[in-house]
């Protein structure tokens, strides 16, 4: 059985050494080939854009994020400032009157504060909102242009 099997695979091998592959297949098979290479191209392309739009969406939410961050650590540490100044003032103070007056004044004083600089906040959030957005849609057309091609 296995002499066989050995005769029929030289047979077989002979018989491949012999034949040709025509033309026609051999026209498609590179066709097929320097079409699935330029596929290729093209999605590594692709690939390679959407990772620089990630890069950007990243890079850009992370500014917003630290210059929002930065801002509310320096809102808070005028709050807090304002704050120990308030306090000191009223515990200085000599009547009952002059104590409810420093008291209101400086809550008033914070209520003003804290209405601006929320809308400050929600500016500068929306500022960077908008110029994230803006970056990912400049990027993400980038990408799809390349696949146009």
């Amino acid at each position: 059985m296995n002499e066989q099997f050995t005769r029929q695979a030289q047979d077989m091998f002979r018989a491949a050494q012999d034949a040709k592959i025509p033309e026609q297949i051999q026209a498609i098979a590179e066709d097929g080939v320097a079409k699935t290479r330029e596929a290729y191209q093209k999605i590594q392309s692709a690939t390679k854009d959407n990772a620089k739009v990630v890069e950007e969406f990243v890079l850009a939410a992370h500014a917003g994020a630290k210059a929002i961050g930065d801002k509310v650590i320096e809102n808070t540490t005028a709050n807090t400032e304002a704050a120990f100044d308030a306090a000191q003032a009223i515990a200085r103070a000599r009547s009952l009157p002059e104590f409810a007056r420093l008291q209101a004044d400086f809550m008033q004083q914070q209520m003003a504060v804290a209405s601006s600089q929320t809308k400050e906040l929600f500016e500068l959030s929306q500022r960077f909102t908008r110029q994230t957005m803006e970056s990912v849609n400049a990027a993400a057309t980038r990408s799809f242009e390349t696949l146009k091609r």
